[in-house]
Protein backbone atom coordinates (compact mmCIF):
# COMPACT_ATOMS: atom_id res chain seq x y z
CA UNK A 1 0.00 0.00 0.00
CA UNK A 2 3.23 2.25 -0.10
CA UNK A 3 2.03 5.20 -3.14
CA UNK A 4 4.05 7.71 -3.92
CA UNK A 5 2.84 11.52 -4.83
CA UNK A 6 4.15 12.38 -7.92
CA UNK A 7 4.69 15.83 -9.40
CA UNK A 8 3.93 16.65 -13.27
CA UNK A 9 3.93 13.11 -14.34
CA UNK A 10 0.80 12.42 -17.03
CA UNK A 11 0.86 8.51 -17.14
CA UNK A 12 0.40 8.13 -13.77
CA UNK A 13 -3.12 7.01 -11.88
CA UNK A 14 -5.59 9.59 -10.19
CA UNK A 15 -6.11 9.96 -6.37
CA UNK A 16 -7.65 12.10 -4.39
CA UNK A 17 -5.56 13.27 -1.54
CA UNK A 18 -5.20 15.43 1.20
CA UNK A 19 -2.59 17.08 3.96
CA UNK A 20 -3.81 15.95 6.84
CA UNK A 21 -5.37 19.04 9.44
CA UNK A 22 -4.72 21.47 6.45
CA UNK A 23 -8.11 23.17 5.66
CA UNK A 24 -8.50 23.32 1.83
CA UNK A 25 -5.92 20.55 0.93
CA UNK A 26 -7.80 18.24 -1.07
CA UNK A 27 -7.03 17.77 -4.87
CA UNK A 28 -6.39 15.62 -7.63
CA UNK A 29 -3.22 14.49 -7.35
CA UNK A 30 -1.15 11.97 -9.83
CA UNK A 31 0.40 8.68 -7.99
CA UNK A 32 2.25 5.92 -8.53
CA UNK A 33 0.06 2.91 -9.35
CA UNK A 34 0.08 0.56 -6.21
CA UNK A 35 2.03 -2.99 -6.38
CA UNK A 36 0.60 -5.95 -5.21
CA UNK A 37 2.18 -7.38 -2.07
CA UNK A 38 2.26 -10.83 -1.64
CA UNK A 39 -1.72 -11.97 -0.99
CA UNK A 40 -2.82 -8.83 -2.13
CA UNK A 41 -5.70 -8.18 -4.88
CA UNK A 42 -4.90 -5.72 -7.45
CA UNK A 43 -8.39 -3.78 -7.85
CA UNK A 44 -9.91 -0.82 -10.82
CA UNK A 45 -12.01 1.49 -8.39
CA UNK A 46 -15.66 1.59 -9.80
CA UNK A 47 -16.83 4.08 -7.27
CA UNK A 48 -16.23 5.84 -4.20
CA UNK A 49 -18.87 6.81 -1.52
CA UNK A 50 -18.39 10.35 -0.06
CA UNK A 51 -19.17 10.80 3.45
CA UNK A 52 -19.08 13.78 6.74
CA UNK A 53 -15.76 11.93 7.83
CA UNK A 54 -14.40 12.70 4.03
CA UNK A 55 -16.12 16.23 4.29
CA UNK A 56 -14.28 16.63 7.67
CA UNK A 57 -10.98 15.45 6.55
CA UNK A 58 -11.53 17.99 3.76
CA UNK A 59 -11.79 20.63 5.57
CA UNK A 60 -8.57 19.73 8.08
CA UNK A 61 -10.42 18.65 10.64
CA UNK A 62 -8.54 15.60 11.02
CA UNK A 63 -6.89 12.78 9.67
CA UNK A 64 -2.88 10.89 9.66
CA UNK A 65 -1.15 10.44 6.77
CA UNK A 66 1.05 7.39 6.64
CA UNK A 67 4.54 6.96 8.21
CA UNK A 68 6.81 9.07 6.04
CA UNK A 69 4.17 10.81 3.97
CA UNK A 70 3.08 14.27 4.06
CA UNK A 71 -0.06 13.65 1.92
CA UNK A 72 -3.38 10.95 2.39
CA UNK A 73 -5.01 9.14 -0.30
CA UNK A 74 -8.70 9.31 1.43
CA UNK A 75 -12.05 7.15 0.50
CA UNK A 76 -13.19 4.70 3.36
CA UNK A 77 -16.55 3.91 1.12
CA UNK A 78 -14.94 1.65 -1.82
CA UNK A 79 -16.59 -0.29 -4.77
CA UNK A 80 -14.09 -2.28 -7.18
CA UNK A 81 -13.42 -5.02 -9.92
CA UNK A 82 -10.52 -6.91 -9.31
CA UNK A 83 -7.93 -7.12 -11.99
CA UNK A 84 -5.24 -9.47 -10.38
CA UNK A 85 -5.84 -12.13 -7.24
CA UNK A 86 -3.24 -14.54 -5.63
CA UNK A 87 -3.54 -18.13 -6.32
CA UNK A 88 -5.82 -19.73 -3.24
CA UNK A 89 -7.05 -16.49 -2.33
CA UNK A 90 -11.13 -17.15 -3.10
CA UNK A 91 -10.94 -14.20 -5.31
CA UNK A 92 -10.56 -14.37 -9.08
CA UNK A 93 -10.26 -11.34 -11.94
CA UNK A 94 -13.54 -9.69 -12.42
CA UNK A 95 -15.12 -10.05 -9.11
CA UNK A 96 -17.21 -7.50 -7.36
CA UNK A 97 -15.31 -5.99 -3.90
CA UNK A 98 -14.88 -3.53 -1.26
CA UNK A 99 -11.98 -3.09 0.77
CA UNK A 100 -12.60 -3.13 4.87
CA UNK A 101 -11.96 -0.25 6.29
CA UNK A 102 -9.99 -0.56 9.96
CA UNK A 103 -6.77 -2.77 10.44
CA UNK A 104 -5.82 -3.72 14.07
CA UNK A 105 -3.05 -2.82 15.73
CA UNK A 106 0.63 -3.94 15.52
CA UNK A 107 0.71 -5.50 18.79
CA UNK A 108 -2.82 -5.89 19.34
CA UNK A 109 -5.50 -5.58 22.46
CA UNK A 110 -7.07 -8.11 23.47
CA UNK A 111 -10.30 -7.18 21.38
CA UNK A 112 -8.15 -6.96 18.01
CA UNK A 113 -6.76 -9.85 19.01
CA UNK A 114 -9.80 -11.63 18.40
CA UNK A 115 -10.83 -10.02 15.44
CA UNK A 116 -13.00 -7.65 16.86
CA UNK A 117 -10.66 -4.52 16.03
CA UNK A 118 -13.94 -1.91 16.13
CA UNK A 119 -14.22 -2.74 19.61
CA UNK A 120 -10.12 -1.39 19.42
CA UNK A 121 -9.01 -0.69 23.30
CA UNK A 122 -5.89 1.53 23.01
CA UNK A 123 -6.46 3.40 19.84
CA UNK A 124 -3.77 2.09 17.99
CA UNK A 125 -6.15 0.81 14.91
CA UNK A 126 -5.09 2.05 11.54
CA UNK A 127 -7.83 2.98 8.82
CA UNK A 128 -7.77 3.13 5.28
CA UNK A 129 -8.08 6.77 4.01
CA UNK A 130 -8.47 8.33 7.64
CA UNK A 131 -5.62 7.00 9.92
CA UNK A 132 -2.30 6.23 8.59
CA UNK A 133 -3.19 3.97 5.79
CA UNK A 134 -3.67 5.08 2.02
CA UNK A 135 -7.23 4.68 1.28
CA UNK A 136 -9.40 3.91 -1.71
CA UNK A 137 -9.93 7.69 -3.50
CA UNK A 138 -7.67 6.25 -6.58
CA UNK A 139 -8.28 4.78 -9.65
CA UNK A 140 -6.30 1.77 -8.93
CA UNK A 141 -6.05 0.32 -5.23
CA UNK A 142 -4.66 -3.05 -3.33
CA UNK A 143 -6.38 -4.89 -0.35
CA UNK A 144 -5.14 -8.03 1.17
CA UNK A 145 -7.88 -10.62 0.30
CA UNK A 146 -7.88 -11.39 3.92
CA UNK A 147 -9.61 -8.07 4.21
CA UNK A 148 -11.86 -7.87 1.12
CA UNK A 149 -15.07 -8.92 0.58
CA UNK A 150 -16.72 -10.15 -1.90
CA UNK A 151 -19.98 -9.00 -3.26
CA UNK A 152 -22.88 -9.97 -5.20
CA UNK A 153 -22.40 -9.15 -9.00
CA UNK A 154 -26.02 -7.64 -9.00
CA UNK A 155 -24.65 -5.21 -6.56
CA UNK A 156 -22.27 -3.43 -9.34
CA UNK A 157 -24.12 0.31 -9.03
CA UNK A 158 -24.97 0.34 -4.71
CA UNK A 159 -21.68 -2.05 -3.68
CA UNK A 160 -20.16 1.23 -2.45
CA UNK A 161 -23.06 1.25 0.12
CA UNK A 162 -21.45 -2.01 2.18
CA UNK A 163 -19.37 0.26 4.61
CA UNK A 164 -22.41 2.37 5.82
CA UNK A 165 -24.14 -0.82 5.90
CA UNK A 166 -21.61 -2.93 8.00
CA UNK A 167 -22.17 -0.01 10.48
CA UNK A 168 -25.85 -0.64 10.80
CA UNK A 169 -25.19 -4.62 11.03
CA UNK A 170 -23.00 -4.03 14.11
CA UNK A 171 -25.41 -1.05 15.33
CA UNK A 172 -28.60 -3.84 15.10
CA UNK A 173 -26.33 -6.66 16.90
CA UNK A 174 -25.28 -4.29 19.35
CA UNK A 175 -29.08 -3.62 20.27
CA UNK A 176 -30.00 -7.40 19.91
CA UNK A 177 -26.89 -8.13 22.39
CA UNK A 178 -28.32 -5.14 24.85
CA UNK A 179 -32.06 -5.86 24.92
CA UNK A 180 -31.03 -9.62 25.11
CA UNK A 181 -29.86 -9.41 28.82
CA UNK A 182 -33.24 -9.71 29.48
CA UNK A 183 -36.87 -10.77 27.75
CA UNK A 184 -36.76 -8.26 24.95
CA UNK A 185 -39.74 -8.19 21.90
CA UNK A 186 -39.21 -4.60 20.42
CA UNK A 187 -42.37 -3.73 18.00
CA UNK A 188 -41.60 -0.52 17.16
CA UNK A 189 -38.03 1.48 16.49
CA UNK A 190 -37.67 5.51 15.96
CA UNK A 191 -34.50 6.44 13.41
CA UNK A 192 -33.18 10.01 14.03
CA UNK A 193 -31.64 11.73 10.98
CA UNK A 194 -32.65 10.29 7.73
CA UNK A 195 -29.40 10.47 5.86
CA UNK A 196 -27.82 7.33 4.72
CA UNK A 197 -26.54 5.50 7.78
CA UNK A 198 -30.65 6.55 9.45
CA UNK A 199 -32.32 4.99 6.21
CA UNK A 200 -30.09 1.99 6.45
CA UNK A 201 -30.77 1.93 9.94
CA UNK A 202 -34.80 2.18 9.17
CA UNK A 203 -34.64 -0.32 6.20
CA UNK A 204 -33.09 -3.51 8.48
CA UNK A 205 -35.95 -2.05 11.01
CA UNK A 206 -38.15 -2.13 8.02
CA UNK A 207 -36.61 -6.04 6.97
CA UNK A 208 -36.92 -6.78 10.83
CA UNK A 209 -41.04 -6.18 10.32
CA UNK A 210 -40.80 -3.51 13.13
CA UNK A 211 -43.22 -0.61 12.88
CA UNK A 212 -40.03 1.85 11.64
CA UNK A 213 -40.54 5.86 12.13
CA UNK A 214 -38.19 8.13 10.49
CA UNK A 215 -37.23 11.74 11.75
CA UNK A 216 -35.68 14.31 9.87
CA UNK A 217 -36.18 18.48 9.03
CA UNK A 218 -37.08 17.81 5.37
CA UNK A 219 -41.00 18.57 5.13
CA UNK A 220 -40.53 16.71 1.72
CA UNK A 221 -38.07 15.46 -1.27
CA UNK A 222 -36.03 12.14 -1.33
CA UNK A 223 -35.97 11.37 2.37
CA UNK A 224 -39.72 11.13 3.14
CA UNK A 225 -40.21 9.39 -0.33
CA UNK A 226 -37.58 6.66 0.83
CA UNK A 227 -38.91 6.16 4.01
CA UNK A 228 -42.44 6.07 3.02
CA UNK A 229 -41.17 3.76 0.54
CA UNK A 230 -40.01 1.27 3.53
CA UNK A 231 -43.84 1.17 4.58
CA UNK A 232 -42.65 3.63 7.21
CA UNK A 233 -43.35 7.08 8.99
CA UNK A 234 -41.86 10.01 8.60
CA UNK A 235 -42.01 12.72 10.98
CA UNK A 236 -40.40 16.36 10.12
CA UNK A 237 -42.05 18.50 12.90
CA UNK A 238 -39.69 17.63 15.95
CA UNK A 239 -39.42 14.83 18.42
CA UNK A 240 -41.97 15.06 20.93
CA UNK A 241 -44.64 15.74 17.75
CA UNK A 242 -43.04 12.35 16.48
CA UNK A 243 -43.74 10.42 19.84
CA UNK A 244 -46.78 11.49 19.71
CA UNK A 245 -47.87 8.70 17.32
CA UNK A 246 -44.90 6.17 18.97
CA UNK A 247 -43.27 5.66 21.92
CA UNK A 248 -40.37 3.20 20.66
CA UNK A 249 -38.55 0.46 22.04
CA UNK A 250 -35.30 0.92 19.95
CA UNK A 251 -34.25 4.60 18.83
CA UNK A 252 -31.12 4.71 16.51
CA UNK A 253 -29.57 8.20 16.48
CA UNK A 254 -27.84 9.10 13.37
CA UNK A 255 -27.73 13.00 13.53
CA UNK A 256 -24.76 13.56 16.20
CA UNK A 257 -27.45 16.60 17.10
CA UNK A 258 -25.97 17.40 20.54
CA UNK A 259 -29.75 18.41 21.92
CA UNK A 260 -31.70 15.35 19.85
CA UNK A 261 -29.00 13.11 21.05
CA UNK A 262 -30.25 13.93 24.74
CA UNK A 263 -34.27 13.95 24.08
CA UNK A 264 -33.42 10.63 22.18
CA UNK A 265 -31.69 8.84 25.29
CA UNK A 266 -35.73 9.80 26.85
CA UNK A 267 -37.80 9.18 23.90
CA UNK A 268 -37.99 5.29 24.26
CA UNK A 269 -40.73 3.26 26.49
CA UNK A 270 -39.65 1.16 29.68
CA UNK A 271 -36.57 -1.36 28.99
CA UNK A 272 -35.93 0.69 25.77
CA UNK A 273 -32.46 0.69 23.81
CA UNK A 274 -30.72 4.16 22.20
CA UNK A 275 -28.15 3.25 20.24
CA UNK A 276 -25.96 6.59 19.33
CA UNK A 277 -24.29 6.38 15.76
CA UNK A 278 -23.76 10.00 14.99
CA UNK A 279 -20.68 11.82 16.25
CA UNK A 280 -21.19 15.36 17.85
CA UNK A 281 -18.89 18.01 17.66
CA UNK A 282 -16.90 18.84 21.15
CA UNK A 283 -16.93 21.75 22.80
CA UNK A 284 -20.63 22.63 22.87
CA UNK A 285 -22.13 23.28 26.06
CA UNK A 286 -26.31 23.03 26.57
CA UNK A 287 -28.71 22.65 29.40
CA UNK A 288 -30.15 19.14 30.45
CA UNK A 289 -32.64 17.98 32.88
CA UNK A 290 -29.57 15.30 33.81
CA UNK A 291 -31.64 14.68 37.06
CA UNK A 292 -34.73 13.45 35.34
CA UNK A 293 -32.62 11.58 32.33
CA UNK A 294 -30.89 9.51 35.10
CA UNK A 295 -33.99 8.90 36.90
CA UNK A 296 -35.64 7.78 34.00
CA UNK A 297 -33.02 5.45 32.38
CA UNK A 298 -32.60 3.53 36.10
CA UNK A 299 -36.23 3.20 36.88
CA UNK A 300 -37.44 1.86 33.18
CA UNK A 301 -34.43 -0.39 32.79
CA UNK A 302 -33.44 1.66 29.81
CA UNK A 303 -29.76 1.48 28.00
CA UNK A 304 -27.51 3.90 25.84
CA UNK A 305 -25.29 2.52 23.71
CA UNK A 306 -22.27 4.02 21.32
CA UNK A 307 -21.96 1.96 18.40
CA UNK A 308 -19.16 2.67 15.63
CA UNK A 309 -17.33 1.12 12.49
CA UNK A 310 -17.00 -2.61 12.20
CA UNK A 311 -15.39 -5.86 11.79
CA UNK A 312 -15.26 -8.49 9.19
CA UNK A 313 -18.02 -10.28 10.21
CA UNK A 314 -20.32 -7.23 9.82
CA UNK A 315 -19.26 -6.93 6.34
CA UNK A 316 -19.69 -9.74 5.22
CA UNK A 317 -23.02 -9.68 6.87
CA UNK A 318 -23.40 -6.29 4.76
CA UNK A 319 -22.86 -8.05 1.66
CA UNK A 320 -25.56 -10.36 2.56
CA UNK A 321 -27.83 -7.75 3.51
CA UNK A 322 -27.46 -5.22 0.36
CA UNK A 323 -28.23 -8.49 -1.88
CA UNK A 324 -31.34 -9.33 -0.67
CA UNK A 325 -32.46 -6.02 -0.24
CA UNK A 326 -34.25 -3.76 -2.99
CA UNK A 327 -32.38 -3.06 -5.77
CA UNK A 328 -34.27 0.22 -6.87
CA UNK A 329 -34.60 1.57 -3.46
CA UNK A 330 -30.95 1.22 -2.67
CA UNK A 331 -30.32 3.05 -6.18
CA UNK A 332 -32.86 5.47 -5.09
CA UNK A 333 -30.44 6.29 -1.93
CA UNK A 334 -27.87 7.36 -4.00
CA UNK A 335 -29.37 11.02 -4.90
CA UNK A 336 -25.95 12.17 -6.70
CA UNK A 337 -22.87 10.78 -8.89
CA UNK A 338 -20.26 13.39 -10.09
CA UNK A 339 -16.72 11.85 -12.02
CA UNK A 340 -14.17 11.87 -10.62
CA UNK A 341 -12.82 14.47 -12.34
CA UNK A 342 -15.62 16.57 -11.01
CA UNK A 343 -15.10 15.91 -7.40
CA UNK A 344 -15.45 19.13 -5.88
CA UNK A 345 -18.84 18.61 -6.60
CA UNK A 346 -19.49 15.74 -4.03
CA UNK A 347 -17.94 17.76 -1.36
CA UNK A 348 -20.39 20.63 -1.28
CA UNK A 349 -23.80 18.14 -1.61
CA UNK A 350 -27.29 20.37 -0.69
CA UNK A 351 -29.26 19.73 2.03
CA UNK A 352 -31.75 17.78 -0.09
CA UNK A 353 -29.03 15.03 -1.00
CA UNK A 354 -29.00 11.59 1.10
CA UNK A 355 -25.94 9.57 -0.45
CA UNK A 356 -23.01 11.00 -2.97
CA UNK A 357 -20.88 8.87 -4.88
CA UNK A 358 -18.04 9.54 -7.44
CA UNK A 359 -17.60 7.36 -10.14
CA UNK A 360 -14.20 6.37 -10.84
CA UNK A 361 -14.74 3.97 -13.14
CA UNK A 362 -15.25 5.28 -17.24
Amino acid sequence: MGFRIREGKVDAMRALTVEPGVKGSLALSDVDEPVPGPGDLLVDAIALGVCGTDRELADGEYGWAPPGADRLIIGHESLGRVREAPEGSGFAPGDLVVGVVRRPDPEPCGACARGLFDNCRNGNYTERGIKEIHGYASEVWTVEADYAVKLDPSLAEVGVLLEPMSVLVKAWEQIDKVGGRSWFDPKSVLVTGAGPIGLLGALIGAQRGLDVHVLDRAADGRKPELVHALGATYHYEGLPKAIEQVVPDIVIEATGSEALVFDAMAANGAFGVTCLTGVSPAGRRMNIDAGSLNRDIVLENDVVVGSVNANLDHCARAAGVLAESDQAWLKRLITKRVPLSEFEGAFHAGSGEVKVVIDIEG
